[in-house]
């Protein structure tokens, strides 16, 4: 018999927040962590914008000493990681380490420790670089970090699927408990990639906003004059929990999750499938395992990154799955204030999706001001508004064809 897994505690290092209380309160306010880029000259660049964090202090969560030995993605992640099990009020001790995992990933990495070393390998020769160079920059070193510092001696594994990897990770934690092999899983994605080579690189592939006067306004989903999506940073992380031993040490639980889905595009390396076919499989999957109806879900916390293809195309995929339902449910993409966060969406946004379960307000949509004729569903524009959530969907599909979506519900006593 499968185990119900339930979610007990939350974290987060956003743009609009370092911690889920300020990420949430300006999250339904609609404020925009869009500002323009001060940590390297970007006069040459198009893009001179981005989401970044700018109030992260790693020293409540991390050893000074550490630090130096941290990439920027790895101390997000173990700052989301440790406020999610003090929210969670799990105390990892020698009985029931073996029992608790870590699966934390990250699209890209240690990309500011990579770029470093290199320029210190081509300006003072290889003695000079750093010996932790290797571990710094892996992309699995938030998972072992965090496992280290809290002692998790269970499952260990990290995701790397690009923008899909926090949800991703969150799935496949779901279902290592879900099977057995874990009674308690951190689950989620770290990000911080805005650096000069990872600018450019977006920039020349014309994926992103070029709204460098109005960086507020530059990430719009579903908006007609959407031109490209904001790279951002952060971290989420949850902690899921097998309900009986949740319940067993008398957590408080936020959320259920109930369902996980997959599926992959087998069509481009960066644009998605053109009929939104593989962004509908991983629905219809989740929706499937999750053992509910299209018409039960209330809220959908879109993958929306603002680009000309992805959200008409995830509207698409919305609309075949529900069918008349979609017109009755509710869409919006938390991308439109915190950007696109890469391998850490799908971890932040399942953290907005716990707490619209547990508030029962829908985030909006901000800079919805001209409807785009396709994409012609109610994505809570530019208002947060009341809504009772009982079944929510998060989407997430990233470079090279990958999508993964989650289902979350409020939870019901059985």
């Amino acid at each position: 018999m499968k185990r119900r897994v339930v979610i007990t505690g939350l974290g987060v290092v956003t743009p609009i927040g370092s911690d889920v209380p300020t990420f949430w309160r300006n999250l339904v306010e609609g404020r925009s962590g869009v500002s323009r880029i001060d940590a390297f000259d970007v006069s040459d660049y198009p893009t001179k914008i981005a989401a970044v964090v700018r109030d992260f202090n790693p020293e409540p969560y991390i050893d000074k000493k550490e630090l130096r030995r941290l990439d920027r993605f790895t101390q997000f992640a173990i700052a989301a990681a440790r406020q999610a099990v003090e929210d969670a009020g799990l105390e990892i001790h020698e009985e029931n380490a073996e029992r608790v995992g870590v699966y934390i990933g990250s699209g890209i990495g240690g990309i500011h420790t990579l770029l470093e070393n290199y320029r210190t390998l081509l300006d003072r020769g290889p003695r000079r670089v750093s010996p932790f160079v290797v571990p710094m920059m892996i992309a699995n070193m938030a998972s072992g970090q965090v496992s280290i510092l809290l002692g998790a001696k269970g499952p260990n594994s990290a995701a790397v699927t690009a923008c899909a990897t926090g949800t991703h990770a969150i799935g496949d934690a779901f279902k290592i408990i879900e099977r057995g092999d874990a009674d308690v899983m951190i689950a989620g994605g770290s990000e911080a990639a805005i650096v000069d080579l990872a600018l450019a690189g977006f920039s020349n592939a014309k994926a992103l906003s070029t709204r460098n006067d109005a960086p507020e306004k530059a990430s719009r989903p579903f908006d007609k004059d959407r031109d490209g999506f904001v790279m951002g940073e952060g971290s989420g992380v949850i902690v899921l929990e097998a309900l009986d031993h949740a319940l067993a040490r008398g957590a408080r639980i936020r959320a259920e999750i109930v369902g996980y889905g997959m599926s992959g595009d087998a069509y481009h390396v960066t644009a998605p499938h053109p009929e939104g076919e593989g962004a509908y499989r991983a629905m219809a999957a989740a929706l499937r395992d999750a053992g509910i109806r299209p018409e039960d879900v209330d809220y959908i916390n879109a993958h929306g990154t603002s680009t000309d293809l992805g959200d008409v195309l995830e509207t698409v995929a919305i609309k075949r799955l529900f069918g008349e339902h979609a017109k009755r449910l509710a869409v919006s993409s938390n991308k439109s204030m915190i950007g696109h966060l890469l391998g850490a969406a799908g971890g932040v946004e399942a953290v907005a999706t716990v707490k619209t379960i547990e508030e029962g307000i829908l985030p909006p949509t901000i800079n919805l001001e001209t409807p785009d004729p396709q994409c012609d569903l109610d994505y809570v524009p530019n208002v947060a508004r009341p809504a009772p959530v009982r079944y929510a969907l998060s989407n997430s599909f990233g470079f090279g064809g990958h999508n993964a979506v989650i289902v979350l519900s409020r939870y019901q006593p059985e």
